[in-house]
């Protein structure tokens, strides 16, 4: 499976998610009741609502049709409970994560995937990561990872290496970096 393919396996999955914890949101949701009285013209939905929330159903649509208009009163809108992110790991090999009521379990390959899918969306996102090590920052370090290196045409160098939490790691170094890299791990 190429890069892209994992991606989208890894939204579909996230996809996924976020429609369960809306659609469990929708059916804890308290509805009208409609009753078998109503005009026709109220019980079928707007053939052309573009505002509409993918998630709502049609009774739901109905239902607020046949309401009256809101008083005073009603027009304060009810607090949004937004779901809250669990992580757990109960196995070795796996951790669960839980949105709302919604749990789905990620074994080793699928963790790498979202560490890796993360991972290239925080490289573009603002703010940048903090330029120095920050105070009590923990990590897992690899001793004597595993490494590729290859020549690029301007004669940059790429620099591939392994680390046991986030997978294959690139860096890319010019020249002048690569002169300066050496000399701090030879006067270490």
């Amino acid at each position: 499976m190429n890069l892209h393919e994992q991606l989208g396996a890894l939204e579909t999955g996230v996809d996924q998610l976020i429609q369960a914890v809306v659609a469990t949101q929708a059916e804890n949701t308290p509805e009208t009741n409609t009753d078998a009285t109503a005009s026709p013209a109220a019980s079928e939905p707007a053939a052309h609502d573009v505002s509409a929330d993918a998630a709502q159903t049609t009774q739901t649509t109905q239902a607020a049709a046949q309401e009256p208009a809101p008083s005073e009163a009603d027009e304060a809108p009810a607090p949004q409970i937004q779901p809250t992110l669990e992580i757990n790991r109960p196995t070795r090999d796996e951790i669960t994560m839980t949105i709302g009521n919604q749990t789905v379990v990620l074994r080793p390959d699928q963790i790498s995937r979202l560490v890796e899918e993360l991972s290239n969306a925080r490289a573009s996102m603002t703010p940048e990561q903090p330029q120095g090590i920050p105070p009590g920052w923990q990590f897992v370090s690899t001793k004597n990872p595993m490494m590729a290196v290859q020549k690029q045409s301007n004669g940059d160098r790429l620099l591939v290496m392994r680390h046991t939490g986030h997978g294959w790691v690139p860096f890319t170094f010019s020249p002048d970096v690569v002169i300066q890299m050496y000399m701090m791990l030879t006067n270490a």
